[in-house]
């Protein structure tokens, strides 16, 4: 009995007819499967099953998941052109075992099995690519979901793959337009807002458009693929931070509160355009000629706008606080018995404070290879690529108050006035563990002016401060490659080698804002004034500026220093990586197979690193990376696979960088720093992979995954304080130590230590039970992960990224052009990178999360009127769900209580596109 299943997509780039075949079914495959129904498929001799949408997009994900010689996890261009995403960090964030880190609410740094970029790769149409940030790590969301076709993650190593990733490694893939063989034209729109608007001149509304365009011609030797796409879109945060924790009473009381408050109203508008194209040329049958180019402008203005105070220091006085009870205060688990303060009051001088920065981002790809291929045998592909990322920030800071350092007493030491130099606050912790505040202080008087109110930067009076960091990261990558039929149990031997050079700048311009000269505070003219903002838990309104005007129009002056000099950083690494791969085919009998790869990378890497004050330092050094992937394959559809490999992941670049950042600790009264180390070698693991699948045909799939990495080298990120002498850098502004001798930490390897975890994924449509039920189904994984890791001291620390728990479900229903799905995802507390004003990073343990996203959709019928129109509404972060990050109270090294805490609103989408 005769079945033709025909896939086909719906919406988007994602329109396009069939780009499974772009990315994830080679035609031949592509034509096998139509050729050769599911053991459970009973439809009449000649009848046709159109799958479409998300349907469409899973079986085509598990078609692919099933075919391949590693553990990989697939997307395809229906499922993130039909989701109205950000970007593609929120469709890569619900794939089996995979984990996003929110940034102002938008999923942009994605994480594997638990762990954080700095320990996977990513790579476009399997290139590596520059990056927006200092590190290696691709922001997703400088990529528009629309102009990719694919992405597959990668689990497991082989030969071939030479980008590294400790973890696993992400491939993006764009149109083949030879592959879709047909003309598409597809446009489409959306509307946004966020339910929350916390600053009143920065708008909660926003909007995305796209346009796709592909065809043939030349009798279909020659393809052209055209996307662009457009985006204005809002973010809106409530933040709140403690500076930390200290001990309220007598000493020994084992009474804790905060040391000190910062809330903020942030909200920022990203402007971002995203353009690709595609050329192919069928230069003779046996020759493919292809171009790729890819294009992204980024650009966000973020404003803050807050409050902030000491409370345990700086001519704060804590007046009056609540004892709790000594017991196991328990947000992040604690077992340490502690009483932890349940209300408290205050006086003291109060900090407004205007910030606001500017990114701007320029990333282009372009890329060309050929693929020759005689047909009897003999492959080869040269291919050379270029990626660029140039980055622009422009940090401005700008505090205001009722005056510089003012006396809290007179000479005598007797009590002011409150009103004379601040306010009285207060806060209490509810009974649900949420802080209130209280206050007295008028945060919109007239009197209020732009200067040092606490008086920290000793006679330099800095109201304000400007970093701009400028970087260019350039990568040029080059590879050739060779593959010969051999026939037999060896099907297949191919040899490579791979050169990739790429080299990261960063300079910094630094600027002290101070009043003009004489004049401790500057007043805010009343036409640079905006509309004031209400802060949220309780501070209530505060004025408002914009402090991008102020300099501009000399309220501040612009004084340039000459600390940011010493920043700046020149990092280069030429690598080279021949390798070698067999590819395995054994009959087995029976209709059982076994098929894989063995092969072997050997990599050769050259670091230099140039600081402005050391200089240049050069490392060496090779390293063997053997990878074998073995797979099973029975005729009742069951695949076991196991993978065995030696895998590394490079250094974060900044962690290599030869520089040095340092500032004055204010308590301690010293220089402290850190920097980077020239000399740090790549994380390095012996890996082990077991994978246990069960499909039913192409249309879903159980799987259970194991696996084990032994840590030979893992980098320590902050080392072990030590001794320094910083007089040969130029000083930073403000009250200087009494010695230039200080304290400096840095990135280290240490001996490694071990991860091991378990993954069960899934798609299970619900017709592989029963025909009542065709259209529902779902589709997700859980993942669970033990590691440890030492650090520099001898001891264990905590990984960067780190989850033991990642987990995510997506439930659907697709019938008669009808679709809805709701999705959720999780992942346990981690400890996660949040980039500070120096350009570091701060780690904080971030609390655990869940995340729910629906929408609720409609294909028209291509027969009828509107045939080729889909619309869409859409839901996300319905449960408003926090980001939050806990502080560790009393020095016993547990995290347990509120350290920062930030509400992003949910998001309400709705769209349509459109495909002639």
């Amino acid at each position: 009995m005769a079945l033709r299943t025909r896939i086909r997509g719906s919406l988007g780039v994602s329109a396009i007819a069939l780009t499974v075949s772009a990315f994830a079914l080679p035609a031949a495959a592509l034509a096998q499967d139509a050729a050769a129904p599911a053991a459970d498929d009973t439809a009449a001799e000649g009848q046709e099953i159109v799958v479409t949408g998300f349907r469409a997009a899973l079986q085509s994900a598990t078609a692919n998941k099933k075919r391949t010689e590693t553990v990989v996890e697939s997307v395809n261009a229906e499922d993130i052109g039909k989701l109205p995403d950000n970007s593609i960090g929120e469709s890569i964030a619900r794939l089996p075992g995979l984990a996003a880190q929110r940034s102002n609410g938008r999923a942009n740094i994605i994480s594997i099995r638990g762990f954080g970029p700095d320990f996977s790769t990513t790579t476009l149409n399997g290139r590596e690519q520059t990056t927006t940030n200092d590190s290696r790590a691709v922001e997703f969301d400088q990529f528009p979901s629309e102009i990719l076709s694919g992405v597959d993650v990668y689990k497991t190593s082989q030969a071939d793959h030479t980008a590294g990733g400790l973890v696993g490694s992400i491939n993006m893939r764009t149109i083949r337009p030879l592959d879709a063989g047909k003309r598409v034209i597809a446009i489409g729109a959306r509307g946004t807002v966020v339910d929350q608007k916390v600053i009143p001149t920065v708008t909660n509304k926003g909007y995305r458009v796209f346009a796709t365009y592909v065809d043939q011609f030349a009798d279909d030797t020659m393809g052209i693929a055209l996307s662009a796409a457009y985006s204005d879109e809002p973010y809106q945060t409530h933040d709140w931070n403690a500076w930390g924790y200290g001990g309220y009473g007598p000493s020994g009381s084992n009474q804790y509160g905060i040391s000190g408050v910062k809330t903020w109203e942030e909200a920022s508008r990203l402007k971002r355009l995203g353009l690709n194209g595609t050329f192919q040329a069928k230069l003779s049958d046996q020759l493919t000629f292809t171009v790729d180019g890819f294009y992204s402008r980024f650009n966000e203005k973020l404003d803050q706008k807050g409050f902030e105070m000491p409370i345990l220091c700086c001519g704060s006085t804590v007046t009056g606080f609540t004892p709790g009870t000594i017991a196991n205060y328990n947000i992040g688990g604690s077992s340490v018995p502690i009483g932890l303060v349940t209300a408290a009051t205050w006086t003291g001088r109060p900090i407004i404070e205007n910030y606001a920065t500017d990114n701007k981002n320029d990333t282009y790809s372009f890329a060309g290879n050929l693929k020759w291929d005689n047909d009897n045998g003999t492959r080869a592909l040269f291919d050379v690529s270029w990626s660029r990322t140039d980055r622009y920030q422009d940090r401005l800071e700008t505090i205001a108050g009722l005056g510089r350092n003012l006396p809290t007493t007179d000479d005598a030491g007797n009590p002011l006035p409150v009103s004379s130099y601040g306010g009285t606050f207060g806060y209490t912790l509810t009974s649900n563990n949420a802080l209130l505040f209280s206050s007295d202080f008028n945060g919109v008087s007239p009197a209020l002016v732009l200067t040092d109110v606490q008086g920290w930067s000793g006679p330099t009076n800095q109201a304000g401060y400007d970093k701009i960091r400028k970087s260019r990261d350039d990568l040029k990558e080059l590879r050739a490659e060779i593959e010969q039929d051999i026939g037999g149990f060896i099907k297949s031997i191919k040899v490579g080698v791979d050169h990739v050079y790429r080299k990261k700048n960063l300079t910094q311009d630094e600027a002290t804002l101070t009043p003009p000269t004489g004049v401790n505070g500057a007043v805010i003219p009343a036409n640079l004034l905006l509309a004031p903002v209400n802060l949220s838990r309780g501070f209530g309104p505060i004025l408002s500026w914009d402090p991008r005007t102020l300099v501009p129009n000399n309220v501040l002056l612009y004084v340039p220093n000459n600390f940011g000099n010493s920043q700046a950083y020149r990092i280069s690494e030429d690598v080279w990586t021949p390798y070698a791969m067999a590819s395995l085919d054994a009959d087995l009998g029976n209709g059982n197979s076994l098929t894989g790869n063995i092969g072997v990378q050997a990599v050769h890497t050259t670091v230099n690193s140039f600081g402005a004050v050391n200089g240049t330092l050069t490392d060496k050094y090779w390293m063997v990376l053997p990878s074998l992937n073995l797979n099973f394959r029975s005729p009742d559809d069951l695949v076991v696979r196991f993978a065995a490999s030696e895998q590394i992941m490079r250094a974060r670049l900044p962690d290599m960088n030869n520089t040095v950042n340092f500032n004055r600790n204010v308590l301690l009264n010293i220089y402290q720093g850190g920097g980077g180390n020239p000399k740090l070698r790549p994380y390095k693991a012996t890996a082990l992979d077991l994978s246990v699948e069960k499909y039913f045909g192409n249309k879903g799939y159980i799987a259970l995954q194991m696996y084990y990495k032994h840590l030979n080298r893992y980098i320590d990120p902050s080392g072990v304080d030590l001794a320094y002498d910083y007089s040969g850098y130029p000083v930073p502004s403000g009250i200087q130590p009494p010695t230039p001798i200080g304290t400096f930490s840095g990135p280290v390897n240490t001996k490694g230590g071990w991860i091991m975890g378990a993954e069960l994924a899934g798609t299970l449509p619900f017709d592989v039970f029963t025909s009542a039920l065709s259209g529902f189904g779902i589709t997700g994984g859980l993942g669970y992960t033990e590691t440890k890791a030492f650090n520099s001291a001898g001891g264990t620390s905590a990984i960067p990224g780190y989850s033991k728990w990642v987990g995510n479900l997506t439930a659907f229903y697709e019938n008669s052009g009808f679709n809805v799905r709701g999705s959720m995802r999780y992942r346990s507390g981690f400890l996660g990178d949040f980039a500070l004003f120096s350009g570091g990073l701060d780690r904080q343990a971030v609390l655990s999360e869940t995340v729910y996203d629906a929408q609720i959709g409609y294909d028209f019928p291509k027969d009828s009127a509107l045939g080729g129109l889909s619309v869409f509404l859409q839901g996300q972060n319905l449960t408003n769900e926090r980001q939050a990050t806990l502080a560790e109270i009393n020095g016993a090294g547990v995290q347990d209580a509120w350290l920062k805490y930030q509400t992003y609103g949910r998001r309400y989408l709705a769209g349509f596109t459109y495909k002639f």
